[in-house]
């Protein structure tokens, strides 16, 4: 049995678990992305953020299309359900006096934390002189060549004999690491991809590396930002999500079992409640998310909400996760020794047997 003094220590090493795991929580809540997107005009960037944001551009927050400059100023696109990861469409870098330096002045170059240049036909000096400067200030970017489904409608078509979707890609490939070698890039990493065909070609390996190159909550950010492009991403924020919710449970449940002055039961719902509203949000399955999935689809939002087991989002509120709880109680229980064993490991000695 432990003594009421070893009691007091426990509850107060539970405690500082607690407030770790909230500080945890909130550092991540405040964690911003700022992602430019650069390139010439026409290159396709507007296009480009939608395709990353799964919006068309008759969506709402969509950013517009057009055949003629549509961005004379940086203009952001935060992502729907993940505000503090944002996309910025910053102007075309094909003016005849284009000069890197002063472009960056002019875009706010310090707000970024990368950059995405793109070009839909062919890398010229501008991108890599761009990408230099950009280099030179300690900040990452990187090469995507858009519009490739429109090459090989084109190839297919002039070609029809001897057309291969694998050579053309390799062709473009070889011609744009050409030209950006000539430019003065030695290894030029250069991604293939098509806003309109999203998932095809390059663009999981281009998110792959955009993500992998981030630090830990920025990664993080990043992943649950996305929308559902693939099952490979899905599965992704499954695994993340599952280990947010570890931190989750000790910032709130865990407390809850052993009550501890200043956070109060309210408070812990609360957490609890905003934490399994985000979680919808994050799979793309609030009313906002699937009212953009069936107009692009073409189903009634009713048939895909048919499929969704757990309650709507509207539907939880404090009285449905204090139901949630009643019945979880003895998984919280077992977190609950499970993180005492933790945090007094080093403190106390037990005689487990």
């Amino acid at each position: 049995m432990l003594s009421e003094g070893e009691i007091a220590e426990l509850k107060a090493a539970v405690a500082e678990v607690a407030s770790i795991a909230q500080a945890e929580l909130e550092s991540f809540k405040s964690t911003m992305l700022n992602i430019a997107i650069t390139g010439e005009t026409g290159a396709g960037k507007s296009s480009f953020i939608n395709a990353l944001r799964k919006l068309t551009a008759e969506d709402d927050g969509a950013a517009p299309t057009g055949v003629t400059e549509t961005t004379t100023e940086p203009t952001v696109y935060p992502y729907p359900n993940h505000p503090n990861v944002r996309l910025w469409d910053l102007p075309g870098i094909g003016a005849l006096d284009f000069q890197p330096n002063t472009y960056l002045q002019q875009v706010n170059f310090k707000r970024y934390d990368f950059f995405v240049i793109i070009a839909s036909e062919r890398f010229k000096d501008n991108h890599a002189t761009l990408a230099r400067e950009i280099e030179k200030m300690g900040k990452r970017f990187y090469f995507v060549r858009s519009k490739v489904d429109e090459d090989l409608r084109n190839e297919e078509r002039d070609y029809p004999g001897t057309f291969s979707q694998e050579s053309v890609l390799r062709r473009l490939r070889m011609d744009c690491r050409k030209h950006l070698q000539k430019a003065g890039m030695s290894h030029p990493e250069i991604f293939l991809l098509s806003s309109c065909e999203f998932t095809k070609y390059d663009a999981p390996a281009l998110v792959k590396a955009l993500q992998d190159n981030l630090p830990g909550l920025q990664r993080l950010a990043f992943l649950l930002s996305l929308p559902n492009l693939s099952a490979e991403i899905i599965e992704e924020k499954k695994a993340a999500l599952k280990k947010l919710i570890w931190l989750i449970s000790l910032a709130s449940a865990l407390v809850n079992v052993i009550p501890i002055p200043l956070l109060s039961v309210a408070c812990d719902i609360g957490i609890l409640l905003g934490s399994m509203i985000a979680f919808y949000k994050y799979f793309s399955l609030d009313d906002g998310s699937l009212a953009n999935l069936a107009r692009q689809t073409g189903k009634p939002i009713a048939e895909l909400k048919a499929v969704i087991i757990s309650p709507g989002a509207k539907e939880i509120n404090r009285d449905v996760v204090i139901k949630l709880l009643l019945k979880t109680m003895c998984s919280l229980l077992y977190h609950y020794c499970s993180c005492c064993i933790v945090v007094s490991y080093n403190k106390f000695t037990y005689n487990l047997n």
